[in-house]
């Protein structure tokens, strides 16, 4: 296998911190995102949606989005699990999952790529060019926010975000938490439920890649 990455990038910092907590080994191959690599055609013939991450496995097959790489890797090396232990455990983690990358880590994304000047024609990623919408900046945020609140509640009388058991889900909520800086955005500090569990998760080694 080969882990297609970038280290400045938010996604494939996800499935870094996957990969550590399962205790595994893989050969990594940077993109320059920066210099726009992934526009390159020995890229796009890898991935033609030209994002990264990417995990090419040892027959060729090339795997990219996050949740397929890190479904794939479950299945493979199922301990430690992290997308749970049973059907009910995977089917309440994938439900959290999906939920804080659609309401937390899109909602920065979205701020972020619609403010930002190096993405005043790619606001969404891909092979195409999509311009920046201002009004996006502002209800990104205000999403973002939402969504903070809602995990500080969540968190009120759980260790975890699923739970008693770090999983995936604990994984995307961090980094959209991080990738929050991007857009000047923290956790307001009478959150105190949600500062407790980010610093446990920061504490973890896998946390820092």
């Amino acid at each position: 296998m080969k882990f297609y990455d970038c280290a400045t990038a938010p996604s494939p910092r996800r499935v870094r911190m996957f990969i550590a907590e399962k205790g595994l080994v893989i050969p990594v191959v940077e993109v320059d995102l920066a210099n726009r690599e992934q526009h390159s055609d020995a890229f796009v013939k890898l991935n033609p949606h030209r994002t990264v991450p990417v995990l090419e496995l040892d027959d060729g097959t090339t795997l990219n989005t996050t949740s397929g790489i890190c479904q794939y890797l479950e299945a493979c090396f199922p301990q430690v699990p992290l997308i749970g232990a049973d059907p009910k455990e995977r089917g309440l983690i994938s439900d959290l999952d999906w939920r804080i990358e659609q309401e937390g880590f899109l909602a920065v994304g979205e701020s972020f790529r619609n403010r930002s000047k190096a993405f005043k024609n790619n606001a969404v990623t891909g092979q195409h060019e999509h311009s920046q919408i201002p009004e996006l900046v502002d209800r990104g945020r205000a999403r973002a926010e939402q969504f903070m609140q809602w995990l500080n509640e969540h968190l009120a009388q759980r260790e975890y975000i699923a739970g008693d058991g770090f999983s995936i889900a604990d994984i995307t909520a961090f980094i959209t938490l991080e990738f929050a800086r991007w857009i000047k955005l923290e956790p307001p500090t009478d959150y105190e439920n949600l500062h407790r569990w980010y610093s446990e998760i920061a504490a973890r080694d896998s946390a820092a890649l």
